[in-house]
């Protein structure tokens, strides 16, 4: 494969790319160390809303600096996307306004894992960004499009 390029996206296609996925890595400390947990999300505008249950690590993210990744891999081609946000995680409860819990309810979140997923967190960013691979000429004799 002859070289392709790494590429700087935008923050509005960042936007963009995290509303049309649902499911991220969202980015803690734990008792000490890093934690990276995929999650199913969706979007309150360029908010970031994710579903969980009590006791759960996420539960502990409330109120701290977390990271959240969302990326798109073809391993054919060897390319793909990343957007990283960096932000503060906020639980969502009965003390915030009543608008902001009824958006973050009508965010779409529909969790994966099976059991109760009362919990709500919103992760509020600071600073967005991302990448992408674009890449080169595959060599001869590969086609992306081909198949066994």
């Amino acid at each position: 494969m002859t070289s392709g390029s790494l590429d700087v996206i935008d923050v509005g296609e960042c936007y963009e790319l995290l509303a049309s996925h649902e499911v991220g890595r969202i980015g803690v400390n734990a008792e000490h160390f890093p934690l990276i947990i995929p999650v199913n999300y969706g979007m309150d505008g360029r908010t970031i809303v994710i579903r969980t249950h009590p006791g759960t690590t996420l539960t502990a993210a409330a109120h701290a600096n977390v990271t959240f990744e969302v990326d798109e891999i073809d391993r054919t081609t060897r390319s793909g996307w990343s957007v990283l946000v960096r932000g503060l995680a906020e639980e969502v409860g009965a003390e915030h306004r009543a608008d902001l819990v009824a958006r973050t309810h009508a965010a779409g979140v529909a969790p994966w894992a099976p059991g109760e997923h009362g919990n709500w967190l919103r992760i509020i960013p600071q600073e967005v960004t991302g990448r992408r691979i674009v890449p080169g000429r595959l060599p001869w004799g590969v086609d992306e499009r081909a198949y066994l």
